[in-house]
């Protein structure tokens, strides 16, 4: 999956993309009928993790909630942070934590009112071998990264593994220098590379999700404008809990209907790439863990938020004058959405 390209050139151009436009906030529209018309543009096309987003829509949660919900898929040439500046939706998804400080540092007027995702699901990704057993293991070896995470999560990986710039490898999410390569080093994405790799080389490979050796970062963001915020909270509340109760029901629920969703946005998603998605964002507690066991799905802190600007401000990604707090707000997550129906779902 090529997002992290488009994550990071749409990074470099969101300054320059709003030249030229006045900042025109959120008007949804109310119709009596179905309720309160918004749009939610996501940072890919459709797969298992926007599957919450597409399980509310199938399941009815938003109507219930009072919205009538259109999901606009993304994909290579989708600049989100720009849909939400110029109004041309209502909510976004930022795909990780640089993003909505991308925003605050271009004035774009948006920020993260929910975290889907409590682990960024980037990996790196080695063959079997008895050498490399921790991220620190590979500290001075080639590793494959992709130009726009070079100024993203490699800037975490050098302050805290002293990773070195002479380690860097171009990416071309192609696998197939790390598969001639029993050596190789890369980067990845927890459900894509690992599971092609397998299926085409018929071996497992080694993974080491960032998240679980201390990035501190979230992933899957609900962005909305500061203007719909400011002017229609009740809206934005409805649109998070409605999608948490989406993502509950997709990962503990029967998927069918969600799935179903997507294939129709996106045909190339297939029945066993879908299970597979669900599997690992289960597996690895991507979705729920941590903070969201006690305070619901979405969930995030203000002590998160801190860890990750300071590190990454230190590594002079961001300036540190920058204000971190712009970039999200509390106001409408750990409220425990969601929990109830997950009790009833899982029995526990």
């Amino acid at each position: 999956m090529n997002r992290t390209i488009a994550i990071g050139a749409a990074a470099v151009a969101l300054a320059a993309l709003l030249i030229g436009y006045s900042f025109l906030g959120s008007a949804p529209k109310t119709t009596p009928a179905d309720g309160i018309s918004v749009s939610f543009a996501t940072d890919w096309k459709a797969q298992a993790e926007h599957g919450g987003f597409y399980q509310a829509l199938a399941m009815g949660f938003y109507k219930q909630a009072g919205l009538n919900v259109t999901i606009r898929q993304g994909g290579p040439g989708v600049n989100v942070p720009q849909l939400l500046a110029t109004g041309t939706v209502e909510f976004g998804m930022g795909s990780n934590s640089f993003i909505p400080y991308n925003i605050v540092e271009a004035g774009a007027g948006s920020k993260a009112v929910m975290a889907s995702f409590q682990k960024d699901p980037q990996v790196l990704i080695t063959h079997p071998r008895d050498d490399v057993n921790s991220i620190a293991d590979m500290r001075g070896k080639p590793i494959m990264v992709s130009d726009a995470t070079i100024s993203a999560f490699w800037q975490w990986l050098k302050a805290k593994y002293q990773f070195d710039d002479n380690q860097i490898r171009k990416y071309t999410f192609n696998v197939a220098p790390f598969l001639a390569d029993p050596n190789a080093i890369q980067q990845g994405y927890l459900s894509s590379e690992p599971y092609t790799i397998e299926k085409v080389a018929g071996f497992k490979p080694k993974i080491f999700l960032l998240s679980d050796s201390g990035y501190p970062g979230y992933g899957a963001f609900i962005l909305a404008s500061d203007k719909l915020i400011s002017e229609k909270p009740e809206i934005v509340q409805a649109f998070v809990d409605a999608s948490i109760k989406g993502w509950v029901s997709y990962l503990y629920g029967d998927p069918t209907l969600g799935n179903a969703l997507i294939k129709a946005d996106n045909p190339e998603m297939t029945d066993d790439l879908l299970a597979h998605g669900i599997e690992v964002m289960k597996e690895y507690g991507i979705v729920d863990s941590g903070d969201t066991l006690t305070k619901g799905i979405g969930a995030m802190s203000d002590a998160r938020w801190e860890e990750f600007f300071t590190t990454i401000s230190a590594a002079g990604v961001f300036s540190k004058d920058l204000d971190m707090h712009a970039a999200y707000t509390l106001d409408f997550v750990n409220k425990g959405v969601g929990l109830d129906l997950k009790k009833e779902l899982t029995g526990n």
